[in-house]
């Protein structure tokens, strides 16, 4: 038990990093958070409640950090083209330039400097952690969609990567191959 409390008081102190580095440039803690998922989220997670979701507050306050993003030039919004009562976000060409002096760069070059075998162990145990928490919970984390029991692969030939086409069950439409690594507020890990 040591040993876990002492990974968790590491783990508090990178979040402080995550959390609270991010005013030396003019944005809070949230607004930062909301902007490095909007540039990372796929077209599903793209929305004002996903956002909610995603950085665990009310629409209400989502609707502040949009607008506050919006305003800075980084967001925008736009209504959709599939329902016009929905509005989809995207991170603008200024927000995308303004996530280079994104504060955690810190932490991902330290985890980049990492050999191959480190990175996968260290990203794969803080996804056990949070499969573990939200079973406590009952509750889902965001992840990528190829990890998501909602995503479905078909293909042309069985040995065929190149063939292969995704679709999102849950949703019920086509994925492009690139957007299997994009984050999903939606998403469900497969349970063994």
């Amino acid at each position: 038990m040591i040993l876990a409390r002492e990974a968790i008081e590491l783990l508090g102190q990178m979040a402080r990093i995550l959390w609270f580095e991010g005013t030396k440039h003019g944005l809070r803690d949230r607004e930062w958070m909301a902007l490095r998922f909007l540039s990372r989220a796929n077209r599903f997670s793209r929305t004002p409640s996903a956002l909610a979701s995603y950085v665990g507050t009310t629409r209400g306050t989502a609707s502040f950090i949009i607008g506050e993003l919006e305003r800075l030039g980084y967001l925008e919004r736009k209504r959709s083209a599939t329902d016009k009562r929905s509005v989809m976000l995207s991170v603008t060409q200024q927000g995308k330039k303004f996530l280079v002096r994104d504060p955690i760069s810190v932490l991902l070059e330290a985890i980049a400097v990492l050999d191959d075998e480190a990175k996968l162990q260290f990203r794969d145990t803080l996804r056990h952690v949070l499969d573990q928490a939200d079973a406590a919970e009952q509750r889902h984390h965001t992840d990528v969609c190829k990890r998501c029991i909602f995503l479905r692969e078909d293909r042309a030939a069985a040995d065929s990567k190149a063939n292969a086409e995704f679709s999102c069950r849950l949703f019920r439409a086509p994925i492009a191959e690139a957007e299997v690594d994009l984050l999903c507020t939606s998403f469900e890990h497969h349970r063994q």
